[in-house]
């Protein structure tokens, strides 16, 4: 894929068998995620101009799907337990938020060495396993390179996964 990075199959990295927390508390299972590929970005609740730019791009990536956007869910991982700002609710429309402390994140998913967790976005199977993440502080042509090596994954994938949870 060409501005992503793969992992290794026998890297790959599926989901845990976590509780978890919904925006407003509601504990659910990390597993409620399965079933369909995920767009993965992370950051604390305060979410500084990194955070901002990078759940504008995960949402733009999306949309730029058309058709296929159905078949890829956006999901933000608070890694504390701080209300996210009123600022963000519109952007997040449609999107799973969920919180996850910052030490089960790091056993799932993890960042080019030298960088941060909140510094890329991550793909999911729609089986739950990590199988890429985009390369950090992607800018515009990082993201169009990203929505390329997307649709191909959906190519890829057309006969065996399904649009919807």
């Amino acid at each position: 894929m060409s501005g992503s990075k793969s992992l290794p199959r026998s890297a790959q990295r599926t989901l845990p068998a976590f509780t978890v927390a919904t925006r407003d508390g509601t504990p659910v299972p990390l597993s409620s995620l399965k079933g369909q590929w995920l767009l993965v970005a992370v950051g604390d609740a305060a979410c500084d101009a990194l955070c901002e730019q990078q759940l504008y791009l995960q949402r733009q990536l999306r949309e730029s799907l058309g058709r296929e956007k159905e078949r890829m869910d956006r999901v933000w991982l608070i890694s504390d337990a701080n209300p996210p700002p009123a600022r963000l609710d519109n952007g997040l429309r449609g999107a799973t938020v969920l919180r996850v402390p910052a030490a089960q994140l790091s056993q799932w998913l993890a960042p080019a060495a030298g960088h941060a967790l909140a510094e890329h976005l991550y793909v999911v199977d729609p089986m739950g396993n990590w199988m890429m993440r985009f390369p950090a502080r992607m800018d515009a042509a990082g993201a169009a390179r990203a929505k390329s090596d997307i649709n191909r994954l959906l190519r890829a994938s057309a006969s065996w996964d399904e649009p919807g949870r």
